[in-house]
């Protein structure tokens, strides 16, 4: 036993063994496909060297090898097939072939063999095929080599140069099983001697022999064969140079044959010659006669007198590939056809059927007159009478011809009763103008390579069973016709144009169907649906799109089984979209959320609900309905006003957005200290400075745009208002288009920021980000408070605003609007001094007081109504209410009228005291 290093060892070196046998093949140019070599055409000399030990096919044709010597094919123990056919071999040597036992077919056409080699095939007793024909050697004498290859069944001898053949020459094939022998000549034969040929014991005889020089030897070379097994005859170039106008009956010996299969190929044949042939056909066992390449030639004499024939009885009467078709006209008489079973006219060039030929073939069950120059004006000849003619024809073939009307055929074949099919393949036809009128029921009809239009459907008889219209030009489909061809179960439409495929196509007996090589690219699952018998399907060769549709599609029927996918999977490649060109349906496998439909509506419709139900719980969570009411506010408010947006300076310093519950302080502590400020602050509160009959949407946003800034007092009561929170809203929308800074924020009381309802996240956010300014409940702290207040307020210059903006009115309670007088004054009467104002009519805003006339100092102002801001106080006359502070007695912070510009110790120390409030 080998260790392990020894079998790497032995790999390795038969890897390059091999490595040096495949080099050495490259060198001489062969190509090697596993068990083949291909050395053909490569000008050797020699058979080459390192070929594969395993090689079973070699060609070594169309080189110029001389001689095939011993040991050049010792390592070829596997070899089949040897073909060294076009060559200049002209020796054999006698144990070439010695490594070669296993060969069966041996190819020597066309060398220079100057004898028939016989010792060289005994190492080869398996030889089935082997070619000795087309050599020099000049006797065709077989050794008793022969005698031994037992397997041997197709034998070709002879040559151009084989001049006699002889009474024993063949001897040695008399015990052998051979299927076929071909004998070669030429026109070099000049010795025959009778029974050369009469040894032969194969079914099958070729002869190449030409008797130009000795038309005598035709007879006894006919006689010899009469005395073989032989059933198929076949007479190449029997004149190769002249037309026979002898007088001798050449063909007396076929009588005496049992050939049933005669062929005459090649060569020259006479009119007289053909009569000769005939009249010995008949009462002969010949019963397949072909006429393949022959050179016809009519009688050169008009005046001769050529015999009748009318008992000639065939299966198969064939005339292929012939010049003249004046062959088809022998006699000027068609009786020979009387007794045809299957006329086969191809290649023939003829371009009419005489009306006489027609009644003539009464037995024939099938005409192929294919590549002709039939028109089908030609084939249908009105003044000819079809009626009762033909009433066996079962099958009329009339391929590559020049036919471009289907219904000439259709109205010749409707007097043929028995016609079932009928093939019309590569002609011109596009079509009908007509509906065409079918007289049997036809079964088969073969378009196939016609210039075919849609319109074509209109033309098909509706009985048929199989119908070929492929490579047409169809781009569409008739589901009408296929409705009413119930009986169709065969249908061919490859290499068309058809873009789709109809739904709802019906084929209720179709079993077999071809699509191959069109121009659909999707076929859906119920394409098929109403055909419910199809076992078969072709459809390769498409420009698929690898859709889900396609997919569904090819997975249910290899699951089902039915139809079975011709060409699969080989034939069928994704050509749409780019990323899968060339990919293999077998390997498109989309995943199944692409391609399931209920599972995607499924998941959509859960992803939906589940996002709607996300969606109102943050809508709840997050009060996203009173967030959408404020917006729609702003869309109202902005379109209700109509007016362009305000520019700077502002009409006030501050807007103060403050609750019901808050009033009082915002009135008699933050208006009246900012108002009493030297210069004076001008703020706006909605119980004084709101338009009344406005929109108080309008009023709210109109303010706060024209407010340079925004003070919120924050406390329970300003979280409890909606209005409020209205303002707050507005002033952090404009503050995110302008500055955070103009928003200040003033708590009055403690607030914790996570009790704030959701609604105030904005105001939750701004107290946990921005600096704000908290109420102090000590007097001692208040002082610093508003020196803070005034510090973020900023200088309170009057220049800075514009005084047409703002509506400087009496004070008006919360809410209250004041009345217009029904009718206003005469600016022309002066009051009346007697008449006291009516304290229940409050002054007229828009009507300033008389300068002239000063207050009445004995009545006290109505506390109720605030003084009339365009009036300054008498910087002489203190207020009633406000004392002056003792420069002796620290002043009391509820009492001290104007700390704005206080600089005592006090409010410097009061400053230094307090600072910015926050909340933890």
């Amino acid at each position: 036993m080998l260790l392990p290093t020894g079998r790497i060892w032995l790999v390795l070196a038969t890897t390059a063994l091999w490595l040096e046998i495949v080099v050495a093949t490259l060198q001489n140019g062969c190509q090697v496909s596993g068990t083949r070599v291909d050395c053909k055409g490569l000008s050797l000399l020699r058979v080459p060297t390192g070929l594969p030990p395993s090689t079973e096919f070699l060609d070594l044709s169309y080189n110029r090898i001389s001689a095939l010597r011993n040991g050049e094919l010792a390592g070829l123990t596997r070899l089949k097939m040897l073909i060294l056919r076009y060559n200049d071999i002209w020796q054999l040597e006698q144990d070439a072939l010695a490594s070669n036992p296993l060969l069966e077919e041996l190819d020597l056409f066309n060398n220079s063999l100057r004898q028939v080699p016989g010792p060289a095939l005994r190492p080869v007793p398996l030889l089935r095929r082997l070619d000795l024909s087309n050599n020099l050697y000049p006797s065709a004498r077989l050794g008793e080599a022969f005698s031994d290859l037992r397997r041997l069944r197709l034998l070709s001898l002879g040559g151009d140069r084989v001049w006699a053949l002889r009474r024993d020459d063949l001897r040695p094939l008399a015990g052998l099983g051979l299927e076929r022998l071909a004998l070669k000549t030429g026109s070099a034969l000049r010795e025959y001697e009778a029974g050369a040929l009469a040894v032969l014991r194969c079914p099958e005889v070729w002869t190449d022999i030409a008797v130009d020089h000795k038309p005598g030897l035709l007879p006894i070379i006919l006689a010899d064969l009469a005395r073989t097994p032989a059933r198929a005859l076949r007479f190449r170039r029997l004149f190769k140079f002249i037309y026979y106008t002898g007088g001798k009956d050449l063909f007396a010996g076929l009588r005496d044959t049992s050939a049933r299969t005669l062929t005459l190929f090649r060569g020259k044949l006479s009119e007289e010659l053909l009569a000769s042939l005939l009249r010995n056909l008949e009462g002969s066992a010949v019963r397949n006669l072909t006429l393949n390449a022959i050179d016809f030639a009519r009688a050169i004499d008009s005046n001769h007198t050529l015999p009748t024939i009318a008992n000639l009885t065939l299966d198969y009467f064939t005339f292929e590939e012939i010049s003249n078709p004046d062959v088809l006209l022998f006699n000027r008489e068609f009786r020979w056809f009387n007794k045809v079973g299957n006329l086969l006219i191809n290649g023939v060039n003829f371009n009419y059927i005489p009306c006489e030929a027609w009644s003539e073939m009464k037995i024939v069950r099938a005409i192929d007159i294919s590549a002709n120059q039939l028109l089908e004006s030609y084939i249908y000849n009105r003044q000819c009478q079809y009626r009762g003619t033909l009433g066996h024809l079962e099958e009329f073939v009339a391929r590559a011809n020049q036919i471009a009307n289907l219904c000439p055929i259709a109205q010749l074949t409707a007097e043929w009763a028995q016609l079932r099919r009928l093939d019309l393949s590569d002609n011109r036809i596009g079509g009908c103008p007509l509906p065409c009128a079918w007289g049997p029921p036809l079964e088969s009809l073969s378009l196939r390579d016609n210039p075919l239009g849609d319109a074509v459907f209109d033309c098909l008889p509706a009985s048929l069973r199989r119908l070929d219209l492929s490579h047409g030009r169809l781009e569409r489909l008739a589901p009408a016709y296929f409705a009413r061809a119930s009986n169709l179960s065969q249908l061919a439409l490859s290499g068309n144009r058809l873009k789709f495929l109809p739904a709802g196509w019906r084929g209720a007996g179709l079993r077999n169907l071809a699509l191959d090589g069109n121009s659909f690219g999707v076929i859906e699952p119920g394409t098929f649906g109403r055909m419910p018998g199809l076992a078969t399907l072709r459809a390769g060769n498409n420009p698929f799109h690898c859709t889900c549709d396609l997919h569904r599609f090819v997975r249910d029927t290899l699951a089902a089984g039915t139809p079975r996918l011709l060409g699969w999977p080989a034939d069928y490649v994704c050509y749409h979209p780019p990323a899968l060109l060339d990919t293999w349906l077998a390997d498109f496998a989309p995943g199944r959320l692409e391609c399931d439909v209920g599972l995607v509506v499924a998941i959509s419709v859960s992803v939906t609900g589940l996002a709607v139900a996300t969606l109102l719980l943050l809508c709840w969570r997050f009060d996203l309905p009173w967030y959408l009411g404020a917006m729609w506010q702003i869309v109202r408010a902005k379109y209700r006003a109509r007016q362009p947006e305000r520019a700077a300076p502002y009409a006030y310093h501050a807007f103060i957005s403050y609750s019901r519950g808050d009033a009082g302080w915002v009135r008699e502590h933050l208006v009246g200290r900012l108002e009493a400020c030297q210069p004076p602050y001008r703020v706006c509160i909605h119980e004084r400075d709101f338009t009344p009959g406005k929109w108080i949407i309008d009023n709210i946003i109109e303010n706060i745009e024209g407010s340079r800034k925004v003070i919120f007092v924050l406390s329970r009561g300003f979280v409890d208002s909606e209005w409020c929170n209205y303002e707050l809203y507005f002033a952090h929308q404009r503050a995110i288009m302008r500055s955070l800074q103009d928003v200040v924020l003033v708590l009055r009381e403690p607030i914790n920021p996570d009790s704030l309802p959701s609604k105030f996240c904005k105001l939750r956010k701004m107290l946990d980000t921005q600096t704000y300014l908290e109420w102090p409940a000590e007097p001692s702290r208040q002082p610093f408070f508003w020196a803070q207040l005034r510090n973020v307020l900023g200088q309170a210059d009057p220049e800075s605003l514009d005084p047409g903006l703002a509506r400087w009115g009496p004070r008006l309670s919360a809410h209250s609007v004041p009345a217009a007088p029904e009718t206003p004054p005469d600016p022309e009467t002066p009051p009346d001094p007697e008449t006291p104002p009516d304290p229940e009519t409050p002054p007229d805003p828009e009507t300033p007081p008389d300068p002239e006339t000063p207050p009445d100092p004995e009545t006290p102002p109505d506390p109720e109504t605030p003084p009339d801001p365009e009036t300054p106080p008498d910087p002489e006359t203190p207020p009633d209410h406000k004392i002056p502070p003792n420069p002796e007695t620290p002043p009391d912070p509820e009492t001290t009228p104007n700390h704005c510009n206080s600089s005592s110790p006090q409010s410097s120390q009061g400053f230094c005291r307090v600072g910015f409030g926050s909340i933890d």
